[in-house]
């Protein structure tokens, strides 16, 4: 009765957090080879389909008051849905040390102390964001993302404001492969977006929100480093900065945006784990999640994400796909059975196939075919069933 609720503005501020981070930014590295007319298509491209299934997903769980894994559970069932909340939590707890790793190894090329200083500097924040509690953060992510805001401008400014010369494009990566790199990061957030918009005023409106303010500044992002790559001929973004003699500034936006991001990580690991079992605290568990990314950042090399970026969206396709269905056109509820065995079938029927389309070079990536094949089988499926009822 008195839980209090987030508005669109506090919910459009969480997701300008998430999208400002040096993962994105080097994820925009990777789209160099394909030339900054073409890079920018499949930017755009993929973070529009990406960024309608984030809306989806997260409308979802603002009209039915559930977080994201309790979603799942319409579709898939009580004990189905927990596969999902260990691929979930087991993604998060991945993201997170992704993400500590590439901001410590972007702080120590700004200040040279040692990554696994950076490391532990960095988890600390970020266990302070969860122990401050998301409801609790509408002031300090006010300040915070103002300062993002600024120092990212900057940033964009240095890559881009002096112009030089642009490198040319190659033949390494396909438009189809690099809009699919771009849906993948969106596709990343699926799973998380309902533990927000749970919990808001007007779930439409922060659903809505969530998805745009994510996907414009994701874009920009992603365009930093791609702009980084081709007019600079340098991918690693703390060098840039050093350069450019942005000490203060610099360590700010690695440093906040590295926290802001992560925070939502490990703090949806946390609310992933209470799905397992009512036992569990979730603030805690998330707690948990920092230190093992933090741990996972000191121990493990992170360089290259782009397998992982294509695993998230083979099991994660799918999965908003089979919700879509049941959700918006089927109107099927499986939350009060213990395993939806049609659910996890079409599930893996999806899984398969975008492994399969991943070996095609297709215009648009594997996504958008995926989701449309799993939801017609969907749709098939529910309608041979009712046949075989009748």
């Amino acid at each position: 009765m008195g839980e209090k609720r987030t508005s669109v503005f506090e919910n459009s501020l969480i997701w300008f957090g998430a999208a400002v981070s040096i993962a994105e930014i080097l994820t925009g590295t990777y789209f160099a080879p394909l030339g900054f007319a073409k890079g920018l298509a499949a930017i755009l491209t993929g973070h529009v389909i990406g960024c309608l299934l984030l809306f989806a997903a997260g409308l979802i769980g603002g009209r039915a008051r559930k977080s994201a894994m309790e979603t799942v559970k319409m579709s898939f069932g009580q004990k189905g849905g927990l596969l999902f909340c260990v691929l979930n939590v087991l993604q998060l707890v991945g993201w997170t040390g992704i993400m500590i790793y590439d901001g410590a190894l972007a702080a120590d090329g700004l200040w040279d102390l040692g990554n696994w200083v950076w490391c532990l500097v960095i988890g600390a924040l970020i266990t302070l964001w969860i122990l401050v509690g998301v409801r609790n953060l509408g002031k300090v992510n006010t300040v915070v993302m103002a300062v993002l805001f600024v120092t990212t401008i900057v940033l964009s400014v240095l890559i881009f404001g002096k112009g030089g010369a642009l490198a040319a494009g190659d033949d390494s990566l396909s438009f189809g492969a690099a809009v699919e790199l771009s849906v993948a990061m969106p596709l990343s957030w699926l799973p998380l977006i309902s533990d927000y918009t749970r919990t808001a005023e007007k779930p439409g409106r922060a659903a809505a929100a969530s998805a745009v303010v994510y996907g414009v500044v994701s874009c920009w992002m992603y365009l930093i480093g791609m702009g980084a790559a081709l007019f600079t001929g340098e991918s690693d973004v703390g060098l840039i900065m050093a350069r450019a003699g942005l000490g203060a500034a610099g360590l700010v936006i690695v440093v906040f945006s590295t926290v802001t991001t992560t925070f939502l990580d490990a703090y949806s690991a946390g609310v992933s784990t209470e799905s397992l079992s009512p036992r569990i605290q979730g603030k805690w568990m998330a707690v948990a999640a920092a230190v093992l990314g933090t741990v996972g950042a000191i121990v493990f090399p992170m360089d290259n994400i782009t397998d992982f970026l294509y695993l998230i969206g083979s099991v994660f396709a799918p999965m908003i796909a089979v919700q879509i269905a049941d959700f918006y056109i089927l109107h099927r509820d499986k939350a009060g059975c213990a395993v939806d065995v049609r659910g996890l079938v079409l599930w893996a029927v999806g899984f398969a196939a975008y492994r399969l389309l991943m070996q095609v070079d297709l215009p648009l990536g594997s996504t958008i075919p995926d989701i449309a094949l799993t939801v017609v089988l969907c749709v098939v499926a529910d309608k041979l069933f009712a046949k075989a009822k009748a």
